[in-house]
């Protein structure tokens, strides 16, 4: 199948301010830098994927570091996994911006733990001093153990985490649409700062917030920042298509993302969306080298460095799962997961196709999904197109193994690739996210 050119492909770094990105391993890699405490160490990163032409930065978080499996931190601290560091997304990605003038900067901040008033006050700050680059990851969270860090003694049931980010991300857009886009006037000689005809409080009183508004940050340049949603489960399905301009999914078929991607579609079309506007960006953990047999070597010893145990506590604790007391040899049991069912569905499709033991999960688990985007930038570049082509897919979140290397040899490898077969822009042809990703600017 042809690629229309009116239609290419969308990439995302993920890129996690932590030890660990997209393979429990890589930390342990040899070429890879442990100065994740440093601001040049991103600022760097941020550069090099600007000079790739990707869309955005993707920075997910969480707000505690997890003890789910065996309720211990061992597993997290000493395999470095998925929380054992983590830094404020925000103040990265904002050190970030200094330094680049054209890549996405995409923060995760939970509804359940901050106020809208504050959200919608930092990305709005973010999205005027990147000249419009800023997006926010919504998630609900879903652990007890960030919630005990918050004062209080466990998390909201599903439902009611859904309820207030309805309520929370309506209460942002009337903060970010408190001022009009020109309510700012700086006239020296009236003298008008700002025309308070163009400023009104939001008056918000719902059943979880009570916000008077209005903002005291002007409106954003974007309107607001774009939204990204990875809900999986029905509700976070009908969330994602109400709200999210980006959702980010993980699959272990191709057939499984196709039937996720026109079912997301359609929604958005329910809620009268146009479904254009929603990119579906596909999780992915490249490992790329000069030849197949070059990356085969890499992965190999990459895959080398993770144990089992640290993909089984990250995996505990996506899962809101104890795994450590069911017996490690046989395959994972049904289960009826409070955590990220999107994460369970893909690992119980490995278990049944693969006759995956516990063990062997946590292995796979922490060496990261989509092993078929291994090889040449002409191997992972094809299969990218493959996926694309076959509407499984808008673009990638591209799970980076290791850093920088894993940034350096996908921009220097894949991207020519993807641009040579013309998927994939040459230059940025706008100034701002919604530019980059080909969405409209929401009017007031």
């Amino acid at each position: 199948m042809s690629t229309s050119l009116s239609r290419q492909i969308k990439l995302a770094a993920y890129v996690m301010a932590g030890p660990v990105s997209g393979h429990h391993g890589g930390w342990r890699y040899p070429s890879a830098q442990h100065d994740i405490l440093n601001v040049r160490f991103y600022q760097d990163l941020g550069r090099q994927l600007e000079a790739g032409k990707f869309d955005m930065m993707f920075m997910p978080d969480i707000q505690a570091l997890p003890r789910r499996l065996g309720d211990s931190l061992d597993s997290q601290l000493k395999h470095g996994a998925l929380g054992a560091l983590r830094l404020d997304p925000l103040l990265v990605l904002t050190a970030i911006a200094g330094s680049t003038s054209r890549l996405g900067l995409a923060a995760t901040i939970s509804t359940s733990y901050f106020s809208p008033f504050q959200v919608a006050r930092s990305l709005a700050t973010m999205d005027h001093l990147s000249a419009g680059r800023a997006a926010w990851n919504i998630v609900t969270s879903f652990q007890d153990a960030e919630a005990r860090n918050y004062g209080l003694k466990e998390q909201l049931s599903r439902d009611e985490r859904y309820a207030r980010a309805e309520e929370f991300v309506d209460v942002t857009c009337k903060l970010w649409n408190s001022w009009h886009d020109d309510a700012l006037k700086w006239d020296r000689a009236a003298p008008q700062f700002a025309d308070p005809s163009r400023v009104a409080p939001i008056d918000h009183h719902g059943k979880w917030f009570d916000v008077a508004g209005p903002l005291n940050v002007s409106r954003p340049p974007q309107g607001r920042p774009v939204f990204i949603q990875a809900g999986a489960s029905d509700r976070g399905r009908d969330f994602a298509a109400k709200w999210a301009e980006v959702i980010f999914v993980t699959h272990s078929s191709i057939e499984s993302a196709q039937a996720f991607y026109a079912d997301i579609k359609e929604r958005a079309r329910k809620f009268g969306r146009d479904p254009d506007q929603v990119n579906v960006l596909l999780g992915m953990v490249p490992v790329v080298g000069e030849t197949d047999a070059i990356a085969r070597d890499t992965q190999a010893l990459l895959d080398s460095l993770c144990e089992p145990e640290a993909g089984l506590s990250t995996l505990s604790y996506q899962l809101d799962v104890d795994l450590s007391p069911f017996p490690q040899d046989e395959v994972l049991p049904d289960l009826d997961v409070a955590g990220v069912q999107g994460h369970y569905r893909e690992v119980a499709e490995l278990t049944r196709k693969q006759n995956l033991s516990l063990r062997d999960i946590g292995k796979r688990y922490g060496i990261g999904p989509l092993r078929d985007f291994n090889g040449s930038g002409s191997t992972v570049a094809a299969r990218m197109q493959e996926w694309f082509d076959a509407r499984a897919c808008d673009g990638f979140m591209v799970q980076m193994p290791y850093l920088p290397g894993g940034v350096e040899d996908f921009v220097r490898l894949v991207v020519p690739e993807l641009q040579t077969r013309r998927v994939f822009r040459e230059d940025y042809a706008g100034t701002t996210l919604r530019e980059h990703l080909g969405l409209d600017r929401p009017a007031h």
